[in-house]
């Protein structure tokens, strides 16, 4: 990975600042502690950035027409319009960053499940997205974006600072792309990638080999699209088993039997969910120590994140 941090967006309220409706915050502590340890950030608030005060009264989605609106229902204030403007302003200024932690359920900032009201006002879905989020994924498609909410759950914690770190260094390959670097990130990365997706594992290695029918700018991005795509679901047991038997074969000519079926059997029992993952990683690593292996070691696979968050302990 890069050695200079990688640079997260965060919604204001989620690292203590009290810019909420209310004047309060919704200061998460994962978020404003630990991760914080590993990451610089950039605070933004959309609703002050476009002109709210606080205390301010309640905003909301709500259909109006074909669109949905941005509304102070209470005052009968349209703030759609200056929401865009804002986001036309800021968002060019955001290019640099490796992540996004937005803040769940807000109308400005909520990734998924937003309330949008009826336009009689007589009922509402939970099918909306926040006006900033919804113009930042848009603009930014590669960019790992999480609520603070999903943050809670361990798997959904762990992909999410695995993807930035992936992104961070990715950001690299897309400022100075070269066959070279490509070859070398997907070196790197091969079997993460094959434990969250392996479609588009077996798609991705041939494309990186191969002619392309285009600049090698449209390569990178086209490869890196597969790239955050795979990675933007947890790995589940049954793909970490995948990857964890491929590394076994790395071993066949080096172990005795006897270690051969206790790495076996530690990773089927991880398999069957007995086990947390760090149990085969941990033989695996001592199986390493022993018998080298360049390939392996040099995957991202074995320690996708660092190591002082202990974000694999308990998956």
């Amino acid at each position: 990975m890069s050695s200079n941090k990688p640079i997260v967006g965060v919604s204001a309220c989620v690292v203590g600042q009290q810019v909420r409706f209310d004047t309060g915050h919704k200061r998460s502590f994962f978020v404003d502690q630990q991760l914080r340890e590993l990451v610089d950030f950039k605070p933004v608030c959309p609703e002050m950035g476009s002109g709210m005060p606080t205390p301010r009264p309640t905003i909301r989605l709500r259909w109006v027409g074909e669109q949905i609106r941005l509304m102070d229902d209470k005052n009968h204030i349209d703030h759609t319009d200056s929401m865009n403007r804002f986001n036309e302003q800021i968002l060019p200024s955001l290019s640099h960053l490796s992540g996004f932690v937005v803040c769940a359920k807000s109308p400005s900032c909520g990734m998924e499940r937003v309330k949008v009201v009826q336009e009689d006002g007589k009922g509402a879905e939970r099918n909306g997205r926040g006006l900033f989020t919804q113009a930042l994924m848009e603009r930014y498609p590669l960019l790992p974006v999480e609520e603070d909410g999903r943050l809670n759950d361990l798997n959904l914690r762990e992909n999410f600072v695995l993807r930035v770190m992936v992104y961070h260094e990715a950001q690299t390959l897309i400022a100075e792309p070269t066959q070279h670097g490509l070859l070398a990130f997907h070196r790197k990365h091969k079997l993460l990638l094959l434990a969250h997706n392996e479609p588009l594992y077996r798609q991705l290695g041939p494309l990186v080999g191969s002619e392309f029918d285009g600049t090698i700018e449209q390569k990178v991005d086209t490869y890196l699209k597969g790239m955050m795509k795979a990675l933007a679901k947890p790995a589940t047991r049954r793909g970490h088993t995948n990857v964890l038997q491929h590394i076994q074969g790395y071993f066949k000519k080096d172990i005795d039997a006897g270690e051969k079926q206790h790495l076996q059997d530690t990773i089927l029992a991880y398999r069957a969910g007995r086990l947390p993952l760090m149990a085969p990683l941990a033989v695996v690593e001592h199986i390493l120590a022993r018998y080298p292996k360049p390939y392996i070691e040099q995957q991202s696979y074995l320690h996708p994140t660092p190591e002082q968050l202990a974000l694999r302990c308990n998956l």
